[in-house]
C-alpha cells in the first residue's frame, strides 16, 4: 500500500526565542526537520515525504539542503493560519483516489521511533484512525469554572504523540469540514465527522522539541 508522510513544520516556533524557527536549528550535526525527515524514509520504504513550510522558509530551507547535501522532499507545501490549514495544504497535493496510509507528524519530532511508526501504519491500512499516545505519569489537576481545582484520575488519561496515521480517503473527507477552533490535532478534525479513534502505543523518547530545554 502506498505510504505518504505529511510533516508539518509550518510554524514560526517562537517559544523557542532567536531568529531561527526551531525547525532548522541543529541537534547531532543538522537541522532537526531532516532528522525528522530521515525518520520516516529509514522506517518505510518507498514513503513519499510532503513537506509543510512557512513561505518565509522555503529558501532557507533549500539553503539548508545545499549545505548540508541533504536531499530536500519534490512536495512542499505552504504553512497555513493554523495547524488545520497547513495539513490541508499539504493533503491537497495528494491524489483524490488513490489507496493510501497517511501519517501527519510533527516536523519538530524527530525522535520518533520505527516501532511507533510501524503500529500506526498496520493499523491505518486496516481503515482505522490512529494516534500514538503515552500514559500520563504526573498528578493532574482539572481547572473548574469557579476558579477552583479538583484532582482527576490520571489512568483516565493519554497524552498524545505524532505520527496521527490515517486512510487517505478517511483524510480527505475529514478536511473538507469547515474550520472549526475545536481542531486542535488531526484526530479531533477526523473524529468530528463520526469515527472512532484508535490508541496505539507511542514512546516517551518521541518529544516534541518546543522550548530551550527541550533542544539540549
Amino acid at each position: 500500500m502506498k505510504t505518504y508522510a505529511i510533516i508539518v513544520a509550518g510554524g514560526k516556533g517562537l517559544r523557542m526565542g532567536g531568529e531561527v524557527p526551531k525547525q532548522f536549528l541543529p541537534i547531532n550535526g543538522k537541522p532537526i526537520l531532516m532528522h525528522t525527515i530521515e525518520a520516516f524514509q529509514r522506517s518505510l520504504d518507498g514513503i513519499e515525504i510532503i513537506l509543510v513550510l512557512p513561505v518565509e522558509g522555503h529558501e532557507y530551507w533549500q539553503k539548508l539542503c545545499k549545505d548540508y547535501d541533504f536531499r530536500s522532499p519534490k512536495l512542499i507545501a505552504n504553512g497555513g493560519e493554523t495547524r488545520f490549514h497547513s495539513v490541508k495544504n499539504g493533503l491537497s497535493l495528494l491524489p483524490e483516489d488513490e489507496d493510501a496510509v497517511v501519517f501527519i507528524h510533527d516536523g519538530v519530532r524527530p525522535f520518533v521511533s520505527k516501532e511507533t511508526i510501524w503500529r500506526c501504519y498496520t493499523a491505518a491500512a486496516k481503515g482505522r484512525a490512529v494516534v500514538p499516545t503515552v500514559p500520563v505519569v504526573e498528578t493532574i489537576r482539572q481547572i473548574l469554572p469557579d476558579g477552583r481545582s479538583v484532582t482527576r484520575p490520571r489512568d483516565e488519561y493519554r497524552l498524545v504523540q505524532t505520527p496521527q496515521t490515517f486512510p487517505l480517503a478517511m483524510l480527505k473527507k475529514a478536511y473538507g469540514q469547515p474550520y472549526s477552533e475545536a481542531f486542535t490535532d488531526d484526530a479531533s478534525v477526523v473524529e468530528a465527522m463520526g469515527e472512532e479513534i484508535l490508541m496505539v502505543e507511542g514512546d516517551r523518547e518521541n518529544i516534541k522539541i518546543t522550548t530551550p530545554s527541550d533542544l539540549r
